[in-house]
């Protein structure tokens, strides 16, 4: 089976449970509070714990050098992701106007470019490149996310914060209590672990692979009631949309499979990193349009429209990945 039939199969898996989770959202049996609670719980437990099992396998030098390798193409990703959102995102945006009958397209300015630049950049490279990528190359390429997973956390709490905030001062104190997160803390216990070769007793290890298995469930119920909230026939309306989901789930990748294929890389490391760069716009950046007054709304319609379309893209960039091989 190739790794785009592979690769549908457990999106279409992944699509059928987000199904359930708006089923349970319309008929009122996940509230807005409930989803909260299951994405604290899938935050700060469940995902650092299929992080940290990930490392508990024996040392290997090729997976050392494919993590590292993980990492630097997480930092060329970010690069390229926020390069080509700084191009075709811009200050101003076209508006259609009305005057003395007249329609004119009139520059104004694009007060969501916060909002749009941090869906384009920043992917669900928790909630949905864990699930996926677990799915599709098991705890192996769980061990290769990590790296995106690290290097998101990195920018999303510097440069994330600073874009929407639009102020340059950070407090240092504050943005580093925020890169201490679970999952990087996984990622630090976990690699040390590796490193040393510590292994957990038997009981132990299968009880934390039973919590790691509720990964794939939480995430996508918790993207079902998102996008259960959501007026989806209202998207269709919306070419600032469009412009966004193009850039996160098309271009960017696109120009990432042109890059990357010209160099010798580890399959596995080479489709995982294409699959987080074609991961649909992260669910942080509706808590930081929220946090920040920004547009919350167009935050989340970004997010379910990135969601749904991952279905064909993420395939499709996969296809056109193993071309290259």
């Amino acid at each position: 089976m190739s790794l785009a039939v592979n690769t549908l199969n457990q999106i279409l898996i992944i699509f059928t449970i987000i199904l359930i989770g708006v089923l349970c959202y319309k008929i009122k049996l996940i509230d807005e509070d409930t989803n909260k609670k299951l994405s604290d719980i899938l935050l700060l437990l469940v995902n650092p714990i299929v992080i940290f099992v990930s490392y508990q396998r024996d040392f290997s030098s090729e997976l050392m050098e494919g993590l590292l390798v993980s990492l630097l193409l997480s930092i060329v990703t970010h690069t390229v992701a926020i390069a080509v959102s700084y191009i075709l995102i811009k200050k101003k945006k076209r508006k259609k106007i009305v005057i003395s009958g007249t329609v004119i397209n009139k520059w104004v300015d694009n007060d969501d470019v916060a909002v749009e630049r941090t869906a384009g950049i920043y992917a669900n490279v928790s909630f949905m490149g864990i699930p996926l990528v677990y799915g599709v190359f098991g705890s192996e390429g769980v061990f290769y996310v990590t790296a995106s997973i690290t290097i998101f956390n990195i920018l999303l709490w510097t440069h994330g914060i600073i874009m929407m905030s639009g102020s340059k001062k950070m407090n240092f104190k504050s943005m580093l209590k925020k890169l201490l997160s679970p999952s990087i803390i996984a990622v630090v216990i976990g690699i040390v672990f590796y490193i040393l070769q510590i292994r957990l007793p038997g009981t132990i290890d299968q009880a934390l692979n039973y919590v790691a298995d509720l990964n794939t469930p939480f995430a996508m119920l918790i993207a079902g009631v998102t996008i259960g909230k959501t007026n989806i026939l209202k998207l269709l309306t919306k070419p600032r949309v469009y412009l966004v989901t193009f850039i996160k789930l098309l271009l960017v990748p696109l120009i990432l499979v042109l890059v990357y294929s010209r160099f010798s890389l580890n399959n596995m490391v080479y489709i995982i990193a294409i699959i987080m760069a074609g991961a649909p716009s992260a669910a942080t950046s509706i808590l930081f349009s929220i946090k920040f007054e920004k547009n919350s709304v167009l935050a989340a319609e970004i997010f379910t429209m990135t969601t749904i379309l991952s279905a064909i893209t993420i395939p499709l960039v996969v296809t056109i990945a193993e071309l290259f091989i």
